[in-house]
């Protein structure tokens, strides 16, 4: 078997990609899909922390005249729903999972703790971290930021709806160009649409390399961990 290039990764997957077609909800022949190759990457050795968003659900910025931080508490309990679904498919798969939210809900979860989880990762379960940070006005891109730099992982692998990161929304503009590497101050310096400042500081700081890939084809997280290039780098 290929020896894959990463021994310990940060996965993070948009809640959107859970949905499919739907747009909203869950769509289990999707995360199936997902799931299996999350698996693959687990039987190759990859130690696997994944970070998922819940926009399937729930989007802050859309909640209206809501008060910021009681919505951002909705959208923390939107991560721990698919958390929790992504677990359930994993198990069906045979695939050892722990899932440990930022909040604590102990009837359906652990509480994070950063120990338990690199425990968790060394005896080779994938680790799936609910609700952010636990904090309001914090995205679930700096979280996986932030679980990448406390469990010392080799790689952030983000997950997203396009294959890598463009001059400018390539949706609506049909000349973006695509970058295959960035730095770290680029991405802040030109305002690109990867994550938000936040995350991208924590990462340059820690210096964690940052792949963004399409995750409209699943198998291309395994092919990430193996270190075929795929998506856009930033170091």
């Amino acid at each position: 078997m290929p020896q894959p290039k990463y021994k310990r990764i940060l996965l993070k997957i948009s809640g959107e990609a859970l949905s499919g077609e739907k747009k909203i909800g869950l769509d289990y022949s999707v995360i199936n899909k997902i799931c299996e190759s999350i698996k693959d990457c687990a039987e190759a050795g990859v130690q696997i922390g994944i970070v998922v968003g819940g926009g399937n659900f729930w989007r802050g910025r859309t909640s209206g005249a809501m008060d910021r931080t009681r919505a951002d508490h909705i959208g923390m309990l939107a991560t721990t729903m698919n958390a929790l679904a992504l677990a359930d498919v994993l198990e069906a798969l045979g695939v050892d999972v722990r899932v440990q939210t930022a909040i604590a809900m102990h009837q359906v979860a652990e509480p994070y703790i950063r120990n338990r989880a690199v425990r968790h990762l060394e005896k080779g379960r994938v680790v799936i971290f609910g609700c952010g940070t636990g904090n309001p006005f914090f995205s679930t891109d700096t979280a996986s930021t932030l679980r990448a730099a406390e469990i010392e992982a080799d790689v952030v692998m983000k997950a997203t709806m396009v294959d890598g990161v463009y001059d400018k929304d390539p949706k609506i503009h049909s000349d973006a160009v695509k970058y295959d590497k960035l730095s770290y101050s680029e991405i802040l310096i030109k305002n690109l649409a990867v994550m938000d400042s936040a995350a991208a500081s924590l990462c340059k700081d820690n210096d964690i390399p940052i792949i963004v890939f399409d995750l409209g084809r699943p198998e291309n997280i395994y092919d990430v961990c193996m270190g075929k290039e795929i998506g856009t780098l930033v170091n």
